[in-house]
């Protein structure tokens, strides 16, 4: 927080919404702490528990998390607009940033042909009635996801604004505030500030390089979860993808929860190397969602989603009394895309790209005795004792590594390298850096 910004307020609404000013103006970037409540409450000369109640109003909303001795902290992404670099610490100049999860813009494929293709034959303007998922992605989709291991034969097809659009519209189908959702710790950061926003409570299942543990999950289920979200490959931060026999070991366990929306995200598609092993459809409810984002670019902020009859009616439904649709130029872009064989070539030769820095990362990190994760995707994740001093350690020589306190629930300490923008000549001298940062103070000499 700014030393200059002031919290305001004398109730419990008044000084919630301080706070807020102060996140939307980036005064506060996140993990920033609240002051302690009593200390806050004799500042602005009302109660502890007008301070606490403001305190709760705010998590409610998720822009706050209360972490026990850590006190209350602003979250990763609140859902409030600001400044774009409140959402993560600055990276100083000169310093590698292999902390944001980018994938390599240089590998992406590029779009200025396929643009043109859509524009010379995308025909009459689109009006608002016609407006849908088009049919003949939908078309082309099936057989692409069946292919590609998505059990999508039988399924219903619509597409959403990106992985992320796609479980809010899950969860919001399906839940209500208050509702407990089984999430892998550790997991996606982006998901977690979400449930926050919805008022939904997370209910941590532990991760190895097979996907969620069994055991975890089946205690996650026992304590009431309504949903649960399983990363099938490149799972964000670990690298994990789910292998046959866990998803056996899932899929049973799963068969005994009929009632319970079962959420599987693919969203790095076309990019990963093997294909995925899926547990649905196995209960009620489920769907499995994969991005354009990863394999095409970012900013081509399109899903495809196949599940269940009833979920993908009420998601289709509930973007027809909002949003709308995807753009159909979106959509034109994707299917263009997808029967281009030099896009397909390129995307093969990124995924490649990325196999082979990630194995030569984990490779030299282990030979140097540390151990990492990442089977697959873009991320190694690199179990630490402490998180602080080894991201500052990393810093001081010249690397930003993202803390893995933004991707954990209750999972050990850990820090993700993202080896999208780590060109290949600087694995070595990173993996040294991390060495060096990992290694606890006794381990060097004292200096006279």
């Amino acid at each position: 927080m700014s030393a200059q910004y002031q919290v305001s307020g004398d109730s419990a609404a008044s000084i919630s919404a301080s706070i807020e000013q102060g996140v939307r103006a980036g005064d506060w970037v996140f993990g920033a702490a609240l002051p302690p409540v009593r200390v806050l409450a004799e500042s602005l000369h009302v109660s502890p528990a007008t301070v606490a109640k403001a305190y709760q109003e705010l998590r409610q909303r998720g822009v706050v998390e209360t972490e026990g001795r850590r006190g209350t902290r602003i979250r990763s992404r609140p859902p409030v607009a600001g400044p774009r670099s409140a959402l993560r610490l600055p990276v100083p100049p000169g310093v590698r940033d292999v902390s944001s999860g980018e994938p390599d813009l240089g590998l992406l494929p590029p779009l200025d042909r396929a643009l043109r293709a859509v524009a010379e034959s995308n025909g009459p303007p689109q009006g608002y009635a016609s407006a849908s998922a088009m049919p003949e992605l939908i078309e082309a989709a099936r057989p692409r996801l069946v292919a590609g291991g998505i059990p999508a034969g039988e399924a219903q097809i619509t597409v959403t604004s990106g992985t992320l659009d796609a479980i809010e519209r899950l969860l919001t189908a399906h839940l209500r505030a208050g509702d407990a959702v089984a999430v892998e710790d550790p997991g996606w950061s982006n998901l977690f500030d979400l449930l926050a926003a919805l008022g939904l409570r997370p209910l941590p299942v532990a991760v190895d390089q097979q996907g969620p543990d069994p055991v975890a999950m089946a205690a996650a289920l026992q304590a009431g979860a309504r949903a649960a979200v399983v990363t099938v490959r490149a799972q964000n931060p670990t690298g994990a993808a789910v292998s046959a026999a866990r998803a056996d070991s899932l899929r049973a366990l799963f068969a005994g929860h009929p009632g319970v929306l079962l959420i599987e995200d693919d969203h790095a598609a076309e990019l990963a190397e093997d294909p995925p092993h899926c547990i649905g459809p196995v209960t009620g409810a489920w769907a499995v969602t994969r991005s354009a984002s990863k394999p095409f670019g970012p900013d081509l902020r399109i899903a495809v989603l196949a599940g269940d009859e009833a979920t993908i009616a009420r998601v289709a439904g509930r973007m027809r009394i909002g949003s709308g649709w995807v753009s159909t130029v979106l959509q034109r872009l994707l299917l263009h895309l997808w029967r281009d064989d030099e896009v397909t070539a390129t995307v093969a030769r990124a995924a490649r790209a990325y196999g082979d820095r990630r194995r030569a990362l984990i490779e030299a990190l282990r030979s140097r005795g540390v151990p990492a994760e990442g089977a697959t995707g873009i991320n190694v994740w690199v179990p630490v004792p402490d998180e602080t001093r080894t991201v500052g350690l990393l810093r001081e020589a010249g690397y930003a590594v993202a803390p893995g306190s933004l991707f954990r629930l209750s999972a050990p300490a850990g820090v993700r390298i993202s080896i999208g923008p780590l060109p290949e000549a600087q694995i070595a001298a990173l993996a040294e850096a991390v060495a060096v940062a990992v290694r606890p103070p006794s381990f060097y000499p004292p200096t006279r």
